[in-house]
């Protein structure tokens, strides 16, 4: 397992990021325009910089330049893909198969909405990648996931079909459980389920699901 954390130019918490990198080690870091303000307050030194620039602060672009070893994707504004999407991209072309994006939520809404639909790209690939806040941890599913209590980001965990209906869903172990339930795209049904069990599962015959783990 090779592990990757990016951290793009969202609205992001300090203080919870600070504790959740004190918590966890990664073996590539990119930093994401804007986001390299947030590396440098927390400390820590990328192995990528990735990004137009058009949200970077010059200085703080002029101090990681000053050191060697990292990398800088530098691209125009003027492109067909997001900073995020360069990122990620990137992280699987180093060969990671767990990413883990922080400050890519908040702010404007075009961009976290996109950079939830971005996720489908390491799906594909079979790469694990979420998408994490002090709220709220958001990935996707097909076929069959399980979730264990002692390892949950919140209270409540929500489903959202991603590409139009998903066909089949059962939920066992949580208070509102589904039997080889179809829902339509655009539904509310599958929001804010609570475990009610250590563990619990939910399969999936056919589509694809935004999980959202959050608390209040």
């Amino acid at each position: 397992m090779k592990t990757c954390l990016i951290i793009t130019g969202g609205c992001l918490d300090l203080a919870f990021a600070r504790s959740f990198c004190n918590q966890y080690t990664f073996d590539k870091i990119i930093a994401v325009d804007g986001g390299l303000k947030a590396v440098k307050s927390l400390g820590l030194v990328p192995d990528m910089i990735e990004g137009d620039f058009d949200t970077a602060d010059p200085s703080v672009m002029e101090e990681f330049k000053q050191i060697p070893y990292i990398v800088w994707d530098i691209h125009k504004p003027e492109k067909n893909e997001t900073d995020m999407e360069l990122a990620l991209l990137k992280a699987m072309a180093y060969g990671c198969t767990h990413i883990t994006v922080l400050g890519a939520t908040g702010g404007r809404f075009d961009h976290m909405l996109a950079n939830v639909f971005l996720l489908y790209h390491c799906l594909q690939r079979g790469v694990e990648a979420c998408i994490i806040d002090g709220q709220n941890k958001i990935y996707l599913i097909e076929d069959r996931h399980t979730f264990s209590r002692s390892k949950q980001w919140g209270t409540y965990i929500s489903f959202l079909p991603l590409l139009g209906e998903i066909k089949g869903i059962t939920l066992e172990g949580f208070k509102y459980p589904l039997l080889d339930y179809d829902l339509e795209a655009a539904s509310s049904r599958c929001i804010s389920n609570e475990l009610m069990q250590e563990n619990g599962t939910i399969t999936i015959r056919e589509g694809i699901a935004i999980c959202v783990e959050s608390a209040d």
